[in-house]
């Protein structure tokens, strides 16, 4: 029988996990794209050609209405590419549906900047009890991040001491300032401190208070930030012997300078303020002003490089290797409409649910990344658009 996969969220992660499922065609089945707003997926349905899309609006706030589209379409998946304050609904949803599900990134709850695994992690017992599967964070990181970790693991260590997860962005928009993901959530992750995780315990960092240069390939040297982000919670978990791992992400002076001045007028806040006679939320109103990141596509310019350094030990001696994968932005537009930030999210979504669909990786319960065999996913990178590399430091 064929499949019939449903995808909630028609931003930029969204067109390419539609484009992306449609050049598989053979697994994904019949394809359904969901939003608030509906001619969002229509102009994204009217870029596929090979396969017709069918569309649909759903309130992704609303668990019922998530239920009555995943019964409508008879969905055998649901992808979660809307936006993280909708994990739960949308889990909840797949709960009661007994269908599974896949996000890209850990619930946030919509009135505090911050965001943690716990409330998707307590969903465990209620998925086991469907019998469906939940995988989070198929995206590049988390992700792809937590599986190179994993294929370390599996190939290259006994144990793992440190992990440092790379992130680079040295693409360039031609804008003063914008984000390449949604401005609310992308603002949010930077303007709040930093964490690492070492020695069995979180450390606490002020925002932007620790800074790298690291020499990214086919990149170059660049200023790169500590920030906290959520791959780190699982992979504490889950990797074997280790005792550090850290997030850095670069970030050029103009947009620290840029996010500087937004903290510092208090164009950040999440809180509602009084405006003439209005309440509005600050960020919210930001959001309306910035370039809408899907529109980023046709003028940016430049690559991507993120990747792991993981440092440990291999048959008593000191071993040290870099997993990374350089993605160019121009030809990732060229490919699905989207540029590279959105394209090194949606083909690993694409790719879990691929894995999922073809119960390569199926486990009732909810799942990280990390948690199944790296291999296959290693193998969809190289054919789905996302090549790695790998190369072994000096210890």
């Amino acid at each position: 029988m064929k499949n019939k996969t449903l995808i909630i969220g028609a931003g930029g992660v969204g067109r390419v996990v539609v484009h992306k499922c449609a050049m598989n065609a053979d697994i994904f089945g019949d394809i359904v794209l969901a939003s608030r707003t509906k001619s969002k997926c229509d102009a994204i349905a009217d870029e596929i050609k090979n396969v017709t899309i069918q569309t649909e609006s759903v309130d992704a706030d609303d668990t019922q209405n998530v239920i009555a589209l995943i019964n409508k379409v008879n969905a055998d998946i649901v992808i979660n590419v809307a936006l993280p304050y909708q994990d739960l609904t949308i889990m909840d949803a797949c709960i009661a549906t007994k269908v599974d599900y896949l996000d890209t990134a850990n619930y946030e709850h919509p009135d505090e900047a911050k965001f943690e695994y716990k409330l998707q992690w307590e969903r465990d017992a209620a998925f086991k009890e469907a019998g469906i599967m939940g995988l989070l964070g198929s995206g590049f990181d988390p992700g792809v991040t937590n599986v190179f970790c994993a294929y370390a693991q599996k190939h290259y260590f006994d144990e793992i001491h440190t992990i440092d997860i790379l992130d680079c962005n040295a693409g360039d928009h031609g804008y003063a300032f914008a984000t390449n993901f949604n401005p609310e959530i992308n603002l949010r992750e930077v303007s709040a401190n930093g964490r690492y995780w070492e020695d069995g315990k979180w450390i606490e960092t002020q925002p932007m208070e620790i800074k790298m240069v690291w020499d990214y390939p086919e990149v170059g040297p660049k200023d790169s930030y500590l920030l906290y982000h959520e791959e780190m919670e699982s992979l504490v978990k889950h990797i074997k012997g280790l005792k550090r791992i850290r997030f850095f992400m670069t970030f050029g002076e103009s947009y620290l300078t840029h996010m500087k001045c937004l903290q510092n007028v208090g164009m950040l806040g999440i809180e509602p303020v009084e405006h003439q006679g209005q309440k509005i939320v600050p960020m919210e109103f930001l959001k309306t002003l910035l370039p809408d990141p899907a529109s980023l596509g046709p003028r940016t310019k430049g690559k991507t490089n993120i990747g792991i350094v993981a440092e440990g030990i291999k048959d008593g001696k000191k071993r040290k290797i870099y997993i990374y994968q350089v993605s160019d932005h121009e030809q990732c537009y060229s490919e699905v409409n989207s540029q590279a930030v959105s394209y090194t999210t949606g083909v690993p979504a694409m790719i879990g649910a691929k894995l999922m669909l073809e119960k390569v990786w199926h486990k009732d319960g909810v799942h990280n990344m990390e948690e199944f065999d790296p291999d296959p996913f290693m193998d969809e990178l190289n054919r789905q658009g996302l090549p790695w590399k790998l190369q072994e430091l000096e210890a």
